[in-house]
């Protein structure tokens, strides 16, 4: 097992940050902080958590100017986006803490004579929250406000290439004066985190990334009643039908694709396009890709910034070969974007044709700045792809019709669908997923419920 944890940075391959690994004791003695710190907190009314809260994200929102290219040195997102997750940040942590006296509230049942009866929200004690690189802040959020908010203690572990996003979280609810131990971040390998895990020594994991990931949790928690929530891939399809506003759908749809250099997990991978509007839809496309500007993301002038690894990228390059191969069509010529250069982390988007389901590009999550586009002759195909796929976390359907948006959105096989927008999370809304995108939910009223447990009341108070 490695002693340090190093952010290699996609900029230029070298090491932006590094950080010796959490040694047994330091870990031992973060856990009996947090449960110490816990059984006070708990007992704080909920005006006193949201106090801290709020001081937290103010704090937070004060070190923009250094976040923002510290986030793209760790994982290559273009300065000029970098404020755009400290806003997401900012709208989904005030929301929850202003939720949180009504999903917190107990649940009343309605009277019944001679007695009181209700159902109150207990939090759980110490949420483990495992966080990835591609949207750290925003990710993160979602867990730690909740879990705080509902009274609970939180440990974070960050993706090895956001090393420093942890560190922030640390700071600002530090500037904010939260009770020590109640919110603390640590340095973990893999294994150490499985052993948390494994060890029953935590009441909830929230985890964001990878299948593979999700099932090493599974496989960690087994035996233990340990809560999961697990957000994993995605490989989320949208439908152009023929009554579309086109312009619209292609400047949103071509965002989708590219944005974060399609490193995202509800980023659009596979679009269907109704027969009619194709030809007009892929030609648009087309255009507006070209106009991307690939480079470094200190650059403002960069629109496309790195992928977050030289291997990423060549994952991505293979599965567009490989379809190319096939008979697919690739209309973007890589060598017109001058920051293109082959085996870097530095990849030209690319939109395909002529591609099917049994190319990998059209199955697999890519995770990069790809797209698959395929003609259809109406709503029964396009439902039918769409849905045969093993992941299920958002899909979009772009239309004029608001009953043929909600009808196409009952048929598909996933966690949020999306009329004429794509890759946004609502905080009023549950963030969820179905089959190998995983299990749980965050955010909205829903969201509360995973990071707490019912108690009942059945008080006779007559007799």
């Amino acid at each position: 097992m490695s002693s340090t944890i190093r952010c290699i940075s996609p900029v230029d391959g070298s090491v932006y940050a590094e950080r010796p690994v959490a040694g047994a004791p330091a870990v031992d003695a973060a856990l009996k902080k947090a449960r110490a710190a816990q059984a006070e907190w708990k007992k704080q009314p909920l005006a006193v958590r949201a106090r801290y809260c709020l001081a937290a994200v103010d704090a937070m929102l004060a070190m923009k100017d250094e976040i923002v290219p510290e986030l793209a040195w760790q994982m290559g997102r273009p300065v000029r986006y970098g404020a755009g997750e400290l806003r997401g940040f900012e709208e989904r942590a005030r929301y929850m803490i202003a939720l949180a006296e009504e999903a917190l509230a107990p649940v009343d049942p309605g009277p019944k004579e001679g007695f009181r009866r209700y159902i109150k929200r207990e939090p759980l004690g110490l949420v483990f929250v495992v966080a990835p690189w591609n949207y750290p802040y925003l990710t993160a959020v979602n867990s730690i406000i909740p879990a705080l908010m509902a009274g609970n203690a939180v440990l974070l572990k960050h993706a090895a290439q956001t090393l420093l996003v942890a560190e922030r979280f640390q700071k600002a609810f530090d500037k904010a004066g939260l009770p020590e131990g109640l919110f603390q971040h640590l340095y973990l390998s893999h294994e150490q985190s499985a052993a948390i895990i494994a060890g029953g020594m935590v009441n909830q994991v929230n985890f964001t990334g990878s299948v593979a990931g999700g099932q090493a949790m599974e496989q960690a928690a087994a035996g233990t009643f340990t809560g999961l929530g697990l957000e994993l891939g995605g490989k989320d399809p949208a439908y152009v039908r023929a009554d579309v506003n086109l312009a619209h759908a292609v400047e949103n749809l071509v965002d989708g694709a590219f944005f974060n250099s399609g490193q995202s997990c509800c980023g659009i991978e596979r679009i269907y396009v109704d027969a009619a509007v194709y030809d007009a839809f892929v030609e648009g496309f087309i255009d507006l890709t070209r106009q991307y500007v690939l480079g470094s993301p200190l650059d403002a002038e960069t629109t496309l910034g790195p992928m977050v690894r030289p291997a990423a990228a060549e994952f991505v390059r293979a599965q567009v070969a490989a379809a190319v191969a096939a008979g697919a069509t690739a209309h973007i010529d890589a060598g017109a974007f001058s920051g293109n250069m082959a085996g870097s982390a530095y990849m030209a988007p690319q939109v395909l044709t002529g591609v099917d389901h049994s190319m990998s590009v059209m199955m697999e999550e890519s995770f990069g700045p790809v797209v698959g586009i395929m003609k259809v002759k109406g709503e029964d195909e396009a439902v039918r792809l769409m849905n045969d796929s093993p992941y299920g976390l958002t899909a979009s359907v772009w239309t004029a019709d608001l009953e043929a948006a909600e009808r196409i959105g009952d048929a598909i096989a996933t966690g949020t669908v999306f009329m004429n927008r794509a890759d946004y999370l609502d905080p009023s809304l549950a963030w969820t997923g179905v089959k190998h995108t995983g299990r749980g939910a965050t955010l909205s009223k829903v969201g509360y419920e995973t990071l707490t447990r019912p108690k009942s009341f059945h008080l006779r108070h007559t007799l």
